[in-house]
C-alpha cells in the first residue's frame, strides 16, 4: 500500500506550510525515541512522520508527490525520497520545545566573530558634579589593539592564510546517518578556533594575540542628573578582542557621595535650616547653600518651626527631560539653646506670660508631616 503522507501527519492536501509544520512537531514530540526508549512502534511512527514532513515541507517534493505519488520522489536523493535533514531546520522547528536541545547547532557558515570582554568600574561623584555634569577621567588597565600587527596577531600584519581545515568558514560540516535520515551538523573548526584563518608567523610584540595590556586613560562626559547605582556604557572602551573583532564595552557604575548638608530626594534637594527663635519671630534674611552656590533667603516674620520654603529650579537636572530641574526644599527648624545665662533666663521669664507668647495653634494649618508629604 502506498504511503499517504497527509494521513501520517493528519492534515489535508490543502494544509498550509505552517499547519504541516505544527502537525509534524506534535507527532515528533509524542513519539521521539528519547521519550519512548525501546518502543519500536513509536520509533516507526517517528520515522514515518519525519519522512512525511521532509516531503510535504518541501514545495518541489510536495508538487511531485501530489502529481505522481511516491513514485515521483524516487531516485531524487540518497534515501529514495531525498531526505537529507539539516540540523538548522530541526533546531528552528523544535526551538522552545522540551526536545529543542536534541537539535542544537551553530549558526551560519561565516568565521566566528571575536568579542572583547566588557570591563566594569565604579566612580564616586559628588552632588555638584551630578548637578552640572562634568568631564571625568579614569585610569585603568585594559587590552588594546596591538599597533605592530594592527590587531590580527601576525608578524607585520601579513603572515596570515586561510584555514585549510574549514576553507575559511570557521566551521566544519559532518554528515551522519540517524533515524531521521542523513543529518548535517556543524561545529567550530578546532584548527583555527572558528576564525577561518591561521597565522604562519606570530607577531613578536603581542605573541599572536593581536592585543596588549596597557594602562589607559579614558576621558568621558558625565551627564547631569545621574543617580546612585546608574550604569553608563562606553561602547568599545573595554578589552580589545583577540586577533581583531569587536572590542568590549566599559560599564561605569555611579556611586553618589552623600553630602553633609544637601540631601537628595529624587531630583529635589533637601536642606535643614536652623534659625533662632528671635530670627523666626522677627524675620530675617539668611544665606543658604545650594548645589550652585550660596543664595539669600528671606525668612518671613513669625515663621513657625517646620515651615518648608521652596527654591524653584535649584534641584538636580532630570536626566530624561531636557531643561527640567527639581527644587530645593528648605526645612526651617527653630534652634533651642542648650545653655542660658542668668540674664537670658530672667529676660525669657519676663516674657513667659505675655499674651503673644501663649501657644494658640491654628487647627486649619497643615501639620509638619502633611507639609512634607505635599512636597513628595
Amino acid at each position: 500500500m502506498e504511503k499517504d503522507f497527509y494521513k501520517i501527519l493528519g492534515v489535508s492536501q490543502q494544509a498550509t506550510a505552517d499547519e504541516i509544520k505544527k502537525a509534524y512537531r506534535k507527532i515528533a514530540m509524542k513519539y521521539h525515541p528519547d521519550k519512548n526508549p525501546g518502543n519500536k512502534e513509536a520509533e516507526n511512527k517517528f520515522k514515518a512522520a519525519a519522512e512525511a514532513y521532509d516531503v510535504l515541507s518541501n514545495p518541489e517534493k510536495k508538487a511531485r508527490y501530489d502529481q505522481f505519488g511516491v513514485d515521483g520522489l524516487k531516485n531524487n536523493g540518497q534515501n529514495g525520497y531525498g531526505s537529507s535533514f539539516y540540523a538548522e531546520d530541526l533546531n528552528d522547528l523544535f526551538r522552545g520545545s522540551p526536545f529543542g536541545s536534541f537539535f542544537e547547532r551553530g549558526h551560519g557558515n561565516s568565521p566566528k566573530m571575536q568579542y572583547g570582554e566588557d570591563l566594569r568600574i565604579k566612580i564616586r561623584v559628588n552632588i555638584q558634579e551630578i548637578a552640572k555634569g562634568s568631564e571625568k577621567k579614569v585610569k585603568l588597565k585594559r587590552y588594546t589593539s596591538c599597533n605592530a600587527c594592527s590587531g590580527n596577531g601576525a608578524e607585520h600584519g601579513q603572515n596570515i592564510e586561510k584555514c585549510d581545515a574549514c576553507k575559511g568558514n570557521g566551521v566544519v560540516r559532518k554528515m551522519t546517518q540517524t533515524i531521521l535520515g542523513n543529518m548535517v551538523t556543524e561545529s567550530t573548526c578546532m584548527k583555527c578556533s572558528g576564525l577561518g584563518t591561521r597565522i604562519t608567523k606570530s607577531c613578536t610584540n603581542c605573541h599572536g594575540e593581536g592585543r596588549k595590556l596597557i594602562e589607559d586613560l579614558i576621558t568621558f562626559e558625565l551627564p547631569a542628573g545621574v543617580k546612585q547605582g546608574m550604569e553608563l556604557t562606553l561602547p568599545e572602551k573595554g578589552n580589545a578582542a583577540i586577533r581583531g573583532g569587536i572590542p568590549g564595552n566599559l560599564i561605569i557604575k555611579i556611586d553618589e557621595i552623600e553630602d553633609d548638608l544637601l540631601k537628595r530626594e529624587g531630583n529635589n534637594i533637601c536642606y535643614t535650616l536652623h534659625i533662632s527663635f528671635i530670627d523666626a519671630t522677627l524675620g530675617c534674611e539668611i544665606e543658604v547653600p545650594t548645589i550652585s552656590g550660596q543664595v539669600l533667603v528671606k525668612i518671613p516674620a513669625c515663621t513657625p518651626s517646620g515651615k518648608v520654603l521652596k527654591l524653584r529650579g535649584k534641584g538636580v537636572p532630570d536626566i530624561n527631560r531636557q531643561n527640567s530641574h527639581g527644587d530645593q526644599l528648605v526645612f526651617v527648624q527653630i534652634w533651642t539653646p542648650q545653655e542660658l545665662t542668668k540674664e537670658e533666663k530672667d529676660l525669657l521669664l519676663s516674657l513667659r506670660d505675655a499674651p503673644n507668647f501663649i501657644p494658640r495653634p491654628n487647627k486649619k494649618e497643615p501639620s509638619f508631616f502633611e507639609r512634607i508629604k505635599s512636597f513628595f
